[in-house]
């Protein structure tokens, strides 16, 4: 694989939320400061259960007069739904678009060659649409909303090589990055469990949004129970939702994975016995090892 790489997503689909209130409308609704979205700098977000539960996860961008949404393909119709129903009054139009190819671009220096500052949701126009740093971990490279059919021809002309999207999985959950509900179980998973804190996805300054309060409840009272963390697999990768034990305690479940190394979601008590009496956490017929991730704060 070349030093600078790029795989297109046919997994994600663009949301277009317009209108003269689209800031005021989602600020009230998603995770992150809204108002700090612009053609400078993206955003990641997520949308919650009144009981700070997870629903969706998202990428925003400005692009014109519109935030595009970089959402989950297969989930699209489900969170235009669910964003229409807080529509009330507001003076927006929440649209799929069919305009955009979903990129990633990484590898040494790709920021660089896109044009970017290399820092967390640095963006720009290119090439009719948008380019910006992964504002989760830089370390992730750059994602890409561009114009159907230009994606491809674009990033080669900018020195990137096409790779597979498995390529750009193993990087994601080598750096312990969850991607979706592939990671995050719908109407069940914590943001403050789940890394959004430390991976910029909540602004903590910005006021009320559907979830908040219990959400700012586990992070100022430390009552977190689960962490999602990468695990390294020894054996056999055993399907996602596998229970995963240590000794005759069940520890957690595992979420995506793949080539010895997934995602699990494990109580925090059971992560430190494990540490500590290098007892082997076991799911199926593997043997699982938790690491920290470099960017985790504790």
């Amino acid at each position: 694989m070349a030093a600078l790489s790029f795989a297109l997503f046919d997994d994600r689909a663009a949301l277009e939320v317009a209108g003269e209130d689209r800031v005021s409308y989602l600020q009230g609704l998603v995770s992150n400061d809204v108002a700090k979205a612009g053609p400078a700098r993206a955003l990641h977000a997520a949308l919650l259960t009144a009981q700070g539960r997870y629903l969706h996860d998202f990428f925003i961008v400005a692009l014109g007069d519109a935030f595009v949404l970089d959402a989950e393909a297969a989930r699209l119709d489900d969170l235009r739904r669910r964003l229409s129903l807080y529509k009330l009054r507001s003076k927006v139009t929440i649209t799929p678009s069919a305009r955009f190819e979903i990129a990633a671009a990484w590898g040494e220096g790709a920021a660089r060659a896109l044009g970017l500052a290399d820092a967390t949701g640095a963006a720009r126009s290119l090439a009719g649409g948008v380019a910006f740093v992964d504002p989760r971990l830089a370390s992730l490279g750059a994602r890409l909303l561009l114009p159907q059919g230009d994606a491809a021809r674009t990033l080669e002309g900018l020195g990137f090589a096409p790779a597979a999207r498995e390529d750009y999985d193993r990087m994601r959950l080598a750096l312990g990055v969850p991607d979706g509900s592939r990671d995050l179980a719908v109407e069940k998973a914590l943001l403050v469990e789940s890394g959004f804190d430390e991976l910029n996805g909540i602004d903590w300054q910005k006021g009320c949004f559907i979830g908040q309060e219990i959400t700012a409840r586990m992070k100022y009272r430390g009552l977190a129970k689960k962490r999602l963390v990468p695990v390294a697999v020894e054996g056999d990768l055993p399907p996602p939702d596998t229970p995963i034990m240590l000794g005759g305690e069940e520890a957690g479940e595992l979420r995506s994975g793949r080539d010895g190394v997934a995602l699990a979601l494990l109580r925090l008590e059971l992560i430190e016995k494990s540490l500590e009496t290098g007892e082997k956490l076991s799911a199926g017929g593997a043997r699982l090892t938790p690491q920290k991730p470099a960017w985790a704060r504790d």
